[in-house]
């Protein structure tokens, strides 16, 4: 099974850009062989393309909801619908990008990991300290999925 574990956001935008740091960290662990990382900055159809290359996708996002920053959590989503509510920034581009994928027939299996954050607009590149201590858990999950295969 080709599996892409895909980082979305901007690092410009502090804790919006978690899925980034989270790739950059993966990038120092020991990963089975096969598995691609990617950098997917903001997301979106120009992404499609390779996306589709894929037979499954693990998603990295952070995500404004009720939770409290640094909450961690799996969803499998299956449509363009089965995404939280108010994603991040980019929310639009990654919806667009299911339903084209689901228009095209061609749509991998999909695990999005999300990190509740408070603000997708404060400016910096640090993450705050509470998404910051979410990065192990979040690795440890994306482990946990590459392992159940």
């Amino acid at each position: 099974m080709k599996t892409l574990i895909l980082g979305v956001g901007n690092l410009l935008l502090k804790d919006e850009g978690v899925g980034i740091h989270v790739v950059r960290a993966l990038e120092k662990e020991n990963l089975p062989s096969g598995i691609d990382l990617m950098d997917g900055g903001t997301g979106g159809l120009h992404l499609l393309s390779w996306l589709e290359e894929y037979d499954r996708i693990i998603m990295i996002d952070a995500t404004l909801d009720q939770n409290l920053p640094g909450t961690v959590r799996l969803i499998r989503p299956h449509y363009a619908s089965d995404f939280p509510p108010l994603m991040s920034a980019h929310e639009i581009g990654l919806r667009d990008m299911i339903e084209a994928m689901t228009i095209s027939g061609r749509v991998p299996e999909i695990q999005l990991v999300v990190v509740s954050v408070a603000d997708i607009n404060e400016v910096g590149m640090d993450l705050s300290p509470e998404v910051e201590a979410a990065i192990p858990e979040v690795i440890q999950v994306v482990k946990s999925l590459l392992l159940n295969r």
